[in-house]
């Protein structure tokens, strides 16, 4: 039996579902031996490309780095299922951006309107550390998730990796763009870019993001639109 005949059914539609990977994405080999060893060990978890999560009209996009391994690689919605999206999702609910009640699993009755959240990179990786190459390989993927966006005018990047591979997306260049937290870098095209740390479990508990700073990054997005 194939896996596609043991996949399990999506958590909830892909709101740019056209422009996402297959759920039998082969392009990365050391991901896509990860995915198979995963699915044999916990066959009902999504152990597939997470797809975006959000409102396909939005005008902020959020890019995270890549799926957790008991959050988004297992429930299939983005940030669900472990720590970091109890503070990303209370903070877009805080702005105005999620609607309903995040549980933490996709049962629950989260929305959100204005707003999406795509990854670098689309499958788990070992660690949470994607190579290089699997980085610039999963990068088209997400460079089609922003041309599907016609209202986009601002993106969060969630930490390093997210940033580089949303500058590379967006038209810029790194050397005149350097990821630092609340940076805010212009792109060629005009839509803006902002840099935050990732809400990772890791970051919360060092110090090195905390509410207060990660809602910072979000209240300037907000700012920036209307004042556009």
């Amino acid at each position: 039996m194939t896996f596609d005949t043991l996949a399990p059914a999506p958590p909830a539609p892909a709101p740019l579902a056209a422009v996402e990977p297959p759920y039998d994405c082969p392009r990365c080999p050391r991901l896509v031996a990860a995915r198979e060893a995963l699915r044999r060990d916990n066959p009902s978890w999504w152990n597939a490309p997470v797809p975006g999560f959000g409102d396909p009209a939005a005008w902020l996009a959020i890019v995270g780095l890549a799926p957790g391994l008991h959050g988004g690689n297992r429930t299939g919605r983005a940030f669900t299922g472990d720590h970091s999206g109890a503070l990303l999702y209370a903070t877009l609910a805080k702005f105005g951006l999620a609607t309903g009640s995040f549980a933490n699993r996709v049962t629950d009755d989260l929305a959100l309107t204005g707003a999406i959240i795509v990854n670098a990179v689309k499958c788990l990786p070992p660690a949470n550390k994607p190579t290089p190459e699997e980085i610039r390989t999963c990068r088209p993927f997400l460079e089609n998730e922003v041309a599907a966006l016609p209202n986009l005018q601002i993106v969060v990047a969630l930490g390093q990796v997210a940033h580089q591979s949303a500058v590379k997306v967006m038209g810029g260049r790194l050397p005149k763009a350097t990821f630092a937290h609340g940076a805010e870098h212009r792109m060629p095209d005009g839509r803006i870019l902002i840099d935050s740390y990732h809400p990772s479990r890791y970051n919360q508990n060092t110090g090195r993001i905390d509410d207060a700073m990660f809602e910072a990054v979000f209240a300037r997005a907000v700012a920036l639109r209307q004042m556009s």
